[in-house]
């Protein structure tokens, strides 16, 4: 019952996201001509990294670095975002969790978080908690504010006995997107549960 309301508002927001971000972008004068960020197309913008890009730094006193064109999101090529979503409906709907690194890893995006989230999602409910492991960190090392994350990192952990880690998790969690957020609020359920209490994330 959990999961579906975690499912369902994670689809409302990502839903309603589209339709705010035009009317920001209308508001504030803006036009067409892609770019941007991206994100989860499951989850929308909560997911994105709220890290600040790096300030460019003097190479010599006289030469400073050239910026950077603004790169696009993986989620603005049609030929991942479908596998993606294909990936996606793999996990969530079919509860193909072998299939769905397959799919994962056939997009050769491992290093995105959103991609390698998924995959270590998908290790930690097929039992191999070590791979799993390796893939959140992986996810966290392309995005340390990757919430969603920490959230499964966080289930991850209470998985294994590691109530004290996961409350960090938690705490990462409301750093990024406050108590509010989704992801704080199932990974706060989860910790309320006695230890040993089997999850159904």
């Amino acid at each position: 019952m959990i999961n579906s309301a975690i499912r369902f508002l994670t689809l409302a927001m990502f839903l309603a996201a589209p339709i705010t971000a035009t009317q920001f972008a209308l508001a504030a004068g803006g036009g067409g001509g892609g770019g941007g960020g991206g994100g989860d197309p499951y989850g929308g913008t909560p997911y994105t990294s709220t890290t600040p890009p790096p300030a460019a730094k003097a190479t010599r006193a006289h030469h400073k670095a050239k910026s950077k064109p603004a790169t696009q999101s993986l989620f603005d090529d049609p030929t991942f975002a479908k596998g993606y979503r294909a990936a996606y409906a793999t996990i969530y709907d079919r509860h193909e969790f072998a299939s769905a690194i397959e799919q994962l890893k056939a997009l050769g995006h491992d290093d995105h978080p959103n991609v390698a989230n998924l995959i270590g999602y998908s290790y930690r409910k097929l039992g191999d908690y070590k791979l799993s492991q390796v893939w959140h960190e992986r996810a966290l090392k392309a995005d340390p504010n990757h919430v969603l994350t920490w959230n499964y990192y966080g289930l991850w952990q209470i998985e294994q006995g590691n109530r004290d880690q996961a409350q960090y998790h938690l705490s990462r969690i409301a750093a990024i997107c406050g108590t509010d957020c989704a992801e704080y609020r199932s990974l706060a359920e989860a910790l309320e549960k006695p230890p040993g209490t089997a999850l159904v994330y």
